[in-house]
This record gives structure tokens, C-alpha cells and sequence, in this order.
């Protein structure tokens, strides 16, 4: 039975709790490794990304990189995390922030998505709520657009979920309480009843992992 975090906290509307997750963010092991991943499952031809707890803009400014045409909106429910994010695109009027808490219903983005992208935010809404929010990721894709994960999962036992812990020198006392881990195969199956298509997990280290599914160009046509 996979290990589950279903607690209420979250943390992440504190400035120093944001703002310590940034200091450390570049030292996650194996993180370049999921977004070079993530990368190669975007379309060709991106023109317009979705990017879910955008945090400061680490991964918009990588797919700006590689879809240098494409337009983005940054939606974050931290204050912190979105001054930050400005600051880093203050010349780049392609990326749009907007303050929302994905415990809500997505707003009115007016239009479809070839790409919607999270990194390492998900995992802090129940789980009921990680389905509701796949389902609504569905409807504002375009067809044939993706939808990129790279999130943080629960481990198949607690000795394995203490392992990572470890492996990043984590304490249990010291644990995140804003996480909510849930499995990898359980939110796989999410998604192919939600009707994404070529639904896998491409990468995993440990508790880090990449989860992709793609809306069919023809309605009704799953895999």
C-alpha cells in the first residue's frame, strides 16, 4: 500500500517558507535530469503554456529557452513566489502572472493551451482535489496539447519514503507538512479515465517524477 500524505497544512502562503524553498531549489538532486524530460514532451510549435504553481518562473524560463515564441500565464497563490517570478521577467511581457490558489477551480484564461506544465506543486492539494484539477487541465487543453507533471509522489513503503528523505538530508521532524503525496500508478489512471492519451511516467528518481498525457486531436480516440 503506497504511503500517503493527506494532511491540511500548507505552508507555502508564508513568505519565509517560499522563500526558503527558492534559496534550495537548484540543489533538489536529479532535477535538471525531470525538466530536460519534461522538455522533450512539449509540441513543436508551442504558442501558449499554462504553468500551474509557476513558483519564481524556474520552469517557464526553460521552456522560453527552448519555445522562445511561446506565451505563458504563471498562475501561483504565493505573493512571494509571483513578485519574484515579475522581477525575473520584468522585460518579457510574454509571461503573464496571475494570483490564484489551485485548491480553486481554474479562472477564465480565455482559450486553449498546447501546454500545461507544473513543477513540484501539485502535491500540496488533497487528493480529490489532484482529480478535479487533472480534469480541468483536460478541458483547457487544446486538442493534441500536453500536459506535463513533474511532481513530487508518494513512495511504495515508509522505508523507502525515509530513504529519500535522507538522500536529502531531510529529518522526518523536518518533513514538509504541506505534503500530500499520493502514488504514481493511482494518479496514472486519473488521467487515462479523464480521457488523456499516451499516458506514462517518463522519469523517476525516488519520490520525483514526471507524469505526461496528451488530449487526442480526434474526441474520443484514447490509448
Amino acid at each position: 500500500m503506497p504511503i500517503v500524505h493527506a494532511k491540511d497544512t500548507n505552508l507555502w502562503r508564508l513568505p519565509d517558507h517560499a522563500l526558503a524553498y527558492l534559496d534550495q531549489a537548484d540543489a533538489i538532486p536529479h532535477r535538471a535530469e525531470g525538466e530536460a524530460a519534461l522538455l522533450e514532451l512539449l509540441p513543436q510549435g508551442v504558442k501558449r503554456v499554462l504553468d500551474l504553481g509557476t513558483g519564481d518562473g524556474r520552469l517557464l524560463t526553460l521552456v522560453g529557452l527552448t519555445h522562445p515564441q511561446a506565451r505563458a500565464v504563471a498562475l501561483d497563490f504565493s505573493d512571494t513566489m509571483l513578485e519574484r517570478l515579475r522581477t525575473r521577467f520584468i522585460n518579457n511581457p510574454s509571461v503573464s502572472p496571475v494570483l490564484h490558489d489551485l485548491n480553486e477551480t481554474l479562472p477564465d484564461l480565455a482559450g486553449t493551451f498546447d501546454a500545461v506544465v507544473s513543477s513540484f506543486a501539485i502535491h500540496h492539494v488533497v487528493h480529490a482535489r489532484k482529480r478535479s484539477l487533472y480534469a480541468e487541465v483536460f478541458e483547457r487543453l487544446a486538442p493534441g496539447g500536453v500536459f506535463c507533471n513533474l511532481e513530487h509522489v508518494a513512495s511504495a513503503t515508509e522505508h523507502l519514503h525515509q530513504e529519500f528523505l535522507a538522500r536529502l538530508g531531510i529529518t522526518p521532524e523536518g518533513e514538509d507538512p504541506s505534503n500530500k503525496l499520493l502514488d504514481v500508478e493511482t494518479q496514472l489512471a486519473w488521467l487515462r479515465e479523464i480521457g488523456f492519451r499516451d499516458v506514462d511516467c517518463h522519469w523517476k528518481w525516488r519520490e520525483l517524477a514526471l507524469l505526461a498525457g496528451t488530449k487526442p486531436s480526434v474526441a474520443g480516440s484514447t490509448v
